[in-house]
């Protein structure tokens, strides 16, 4: 009977498969492969025995339900690993299996290798998104709308500009990503405390042959474990991407909002159905989705550090939190940015909107470029912002375009004529670089990813 969300309603079946027991086996058994023939490189066991061991380490061969037999008669899942492998390996090759090594030699390295598939996903879900947030940013390099601080209006603006923001964000997270991956998927074995000593005077070859066998780095030093630190780093960058997209998420809940209705989620009107008693409703469900899947990452973050806080060389205490913080925010995070570039793929933009919103600033908006047209005209900055914010008061309280009460003002028209305030009013002539940085965040983009 499935109880968590991820078993029926969370995740794809891709990033799932990554964390799944037959993949945690699976990795298992390489590790130990990968043992076997670096013992049998440096003479340590015959060669036939790496061998037959390489040949038997999958799926095929070692069935996970014979694994958790055993493991339900001697309570530990390792060695209830090996006994099973070891079941199934002709001849004497058996026994050479975890020669030397202690359970964390093996956990920690197929750990390693799930969290560099995982990552390899994410960094394809990040360009897939970037890719299609460049589109969106070029396609409205020159789309004006409001821009907003404290949920007010502020001053002129670009959709492409708002898109090239968040492109570049996603640009930073994928630097993250391919910066941190070494440090994130890094194995060990060094035995029971990090010494080595079970593996005799070869230890650090050993650990080198491994970790080539495989193609990750190798912990340079650690107890039983994996320093958590790199755990943390994984999680820290799930939850910094989730929140970045749980912001772009918002934003387009909020511009969603039909007071303000210059972008949607698609919908469809023929089947989708936004509520079950108001009929009328696009509510925007995928973002508000995301918004909540993103909480969930960050809560992940807690569990994770406190995992790093062991007793001496080791305890268990951070094992059980791992079954839950690892493959949870993986599969949370692949989910949501998938979800997220469909959104911004199919968005539905209203520049007619973007336009009637601007106009319902009724010039407002334009208060900062008429202070600076002022004051290059010799005014003093001061001066002019004082003026100018009598000026908006007056429009505002008597429900005036501010345009109207610049050309009463004697004050102005000593300064600015006519045709200088209607120049200055446009909307398209207060955007700034906007558009060159539309361009410079895009090239950078595509010469990036």
């Amino acid at each position: 009977m499935p109880v968590c969300p991820l078993d029926y309603r969370y995740g794809r079946e891709e990033m799932k498969r990554v964390f799944s027991n037959e993949a945690r086996i699976q990795k298992m058994l390489e590790v130990e492969a990968a043992l076997a023939r670096a013992h049998a490189k440096l003479g340590h066991i015959p060669e036939s025995a790496a061998e037959e061991i390489s040949k038997k380490a999958s799926l095929e061969h070692v069935k996970p339900e014979r694994v958790d037999e055993i493991e339900r008669e001697i309570k530990h899942d390792v060695m209830a690993l090996v006994k099973a492998f070891s079941e199934v390996c002709e001849g004497d090759a058996g026994k050479y299996i975890h020669l030397g090594a202690t359970s964390n030699d093996i956990i920690d390295t197929a750990t390693a290798l799930q969290l560099r598939d995982a990552l390899n996903i994410i960094e394809k879900d990040l360009i897939m998104l970037g890719n299609t947030m460049s589109a969106l940013a070029k396609k409205h390099r020159d789309t004006v709308m409001l821009g907003r601080t404290h949920g007010q209006m502020a001053t002129p603006i670009t959709f492409g500009l708002k898109i090239a923001v968040y492109l570049d964000e996603i640009r930073r997270h994928l630097e993250r990503l391919r910066e941190s991956r070494k440090r994130i998927t890094a194995g060990k074995m060094m035995g029971a405390v990090g010494t080595g000593a079970g593996f005799g005077d070869d230890a650090l070859k050993i650990r080198e042959l491994v970790g080539k066998e495989l193609g990750i780095d190798m912990a340079l030093a650690s107890g039983q474990v994996v320093g958590r630190d790199r755990y943390i780093e994984f999680i820290a960058l799930a939850s910094n991407i989730a929140t970045s997209l749980e912001k772009f998420a918002t934003e387009i809940r909020n511009l969603q909002r039909p007071e303000i209705d210059e972008v949607a989620e698609a919908f469809d009107v023929e089947k989708q159905v936004g509520s079950s008693t108001m009929a009328h409703k696009r509510n925007p469900i995928t973002s508000e989705n995301i918004c909540g899947l993103a909480r969930i990452i960050r809560g992940f973050m807690i569990p994770q550090m406190e995992s790093a806080v062991l007793w001496h060389e080791r305890d268990l205490t951070n094992s059980s939190a791992e079954r839950f913080t690892l493959p949870h925010t993986a599969i949370l995070l692949d989910d949501i940015l998938v979800k997220i570039e469909n959104v911004f793929r199919n968005l539905v933009v209203k520049p007619e909107n973007m336009l009637r919103n601007l106009e319902r600033s009724r010039g407002l908006i334009m208060a900062e470029a008429v202070m600076l047209a002022l004051s290059s005209k010799g005014m003093g900055r001061q001066e002019a912002h004082e003026l100018v914010r009598r000026l908006s008061m007056r429009a505002e309280s008597e429900k005036k375009h501010l345009k109207e009460v610049l050309m009463k003002s004697d004050e102005i028209g000593a300064l600015l004529n006519p045709d200088e305030i209607e120049r200055i009013m446009d909307y398209r002539n207060y955007t700034g670089k906007a558009e060159e940085i539309v361009d410079m965040v895009v090239e950078r983009w595509e010469k990036g990813a």
